[in-house]
């Protein structure tokens, strides 16, 4: 079945060219011009992906990704003028998936929409039959029941909270993760410490998994936002 994509852009000329673009990839499009616009069609027709201008009439890009990050999960493309970083690191940290920066190449778009369409395809299919017991990428093994950790038939020993971490991003590989939102769902929300011990476990977890030449992943730093978890695709296969 054919993903429906909703193109959310003010300037029609560009709104045009996205969705002949999109029309021409065999993609279903919907379309809004201002915010208020974007919220009642996405409720509507509850798109696959969203391709959003942050420069709206009415509502601003930024709200509209808060308010439908609190209703739904769909992936969220951020349409940014170059320049704003401010905006793309809130974007970021408010629930958007990734962002490309006008004037942007379609062929990069494109790339963009198709990888997030993937990811948000694979999370699907994992939140329907619930956390895997077991992760093995490559020649990395994560077994959450019993708690343990191998990277080519060798354990890596990691502390509670190492675990708990790495198993949380395994369980979400390519999306962001805010230092908050981290502190709530692998901490708990019961705690009060400061939010850079986030950053020291996932320095722990690095300087653990570092001797290991061809580990299947790694966690990548989101300057101003918090981390992300990639496989690495070619070593996973292998």
């Amino acid at each position: 079945m054919a993903k429906r994509i909703m193109v959310v852009e003010d300037e029609p000329t560009i709104r045009e060219t996205l969705r002949y673009n999109l029309v021409k990839e065999g993609y279903l499009v919907t379309e809004a011009s201002t915010g208020t616009e974007a919220l009642a069609e996405a409720r509507r027709v509850r798109p696959d992906l969203i391709l959003l201008d942050l420069m709206l009439p009415e509502l601003s890009g930024l709200e509209v990704c808060r308010i439908l990050r609190q209703e739904m999960t769909t992936p969220i493309l951020m349409l940014t003028a170059k320049g704003t970083e401010v905006d793309k690191v809130v974007g970021l940290q408010i629930g958007a998936d990734d962002y490309v920066t006008k004037p942007f190449s379609l062929t990069e778009l494109l790339a963009r929409i198709t990888a997030l369409l993937r990811r948000a395809e694979m999370t699907g299919q994992k939140s329907e039959r619930g956390v895997a017991e077991v992760e093995a990428i490559g020649d990395f093994r994560l077994d959450r029941a019993a708690r343990t950790v191998t990277v080519e038939g060798e354990e890596v020993r990691l502390a509670p909270k190492e675990f708990d971490l790495l198993s949380y991003l395994l369980a979400h590989p390519g999306r962001v993760q805010s230092r908050e939102s981290l502190i709530q769902r692998v901490w708990g929300s019961n705690f009060f410490g400061d939010r850079k011990t986030v950053d020291v476990h996932v320095r722990w977890l690095r300087e653990k998994f570092e001797r290991f030449d061809r580990l299947p992943f790694r966690i990548t730093t989101v300057f101003g936002v918090g981390y992300r978890l990639d496989v690495l695709e070619e070593r996973a296969a292998t």
